[in-house]
């Protein structure tokens, strides 16, 4: 009794302080792939085979009835304490491989997702693509605006170019 307590505070710790919660269903996988799988993501997250009446009981005590429906069967939840993107990358790929993991779900800033919505967020270029995109964008606007700026300045001095190379023929 004291022990599934302490399971359940675990993981409604958990629970708490990942960015992002995966579940998936591993049936037929070999201690071997589950332990590639782990490595595979284990910059991002934690891959943790779960009980699920136990995670049922911490979800809940964390706020989170995303889950209630999906555990049933052979359930592990990765735990993203990184970037979800990768970590949604990592289970598509190693599913694609390895078609016994199927990914049932997940939670993500507040709301549930679904197998697909999971799907979409693989598909999602990483945090550190996506922020080199904004900073060339923004690269690209400041040029423009230099350019704009020093536009009506070059000219004007073109034309007091003009002007002074037309009196100098005059004189």
């Amino acid at each position: 009794m004291a022990n599934k307590e302490a399971t359940v505070a675990e993981l409604e710790e958990k629970f708490q302080s990942s960015t992002a919660v995966l579940l998936t269903e591993y049936r037929g996988l070999s201690v071997a792939k589950l332990k590639e799988l782990r490595r595979s993501i284990s910059a991002d997250a934690t891959y943790a085979v779960v009980k699920n009446t136990l995670t049922k009981i911490a979800a809940n005590n964390a706020g989170i009835s995303a889950f209630d429906d999906q555990l049933a069967g052979p359930s592990a939840i990765a735990f993203v304490h990184g970037d979800p993107v990768n970590v949604a990358k990592g289970l598509r790929d190693f599913a694609k491989a390895n078609p016994l993991l199927v990914v049932k779900g997940g939670y993500f800033d507040g709301s549930a997702l679904s197998a697909e919505e999971v799907g979409k967020l693989a598909d999602l270029e990483s945090r550190e693509v996506l922020l080199a995109k904004l900073a060339g964008a923004f690269k690209a606007s400041l040029f423009g605006a230099a350019y704009l700026f020093n536009a009506p300045l070059s000219q004007a001095v073109r034309t007091v170019d003009a002007l002074r190379q037309k009196q100098e023929s005059a004189a």
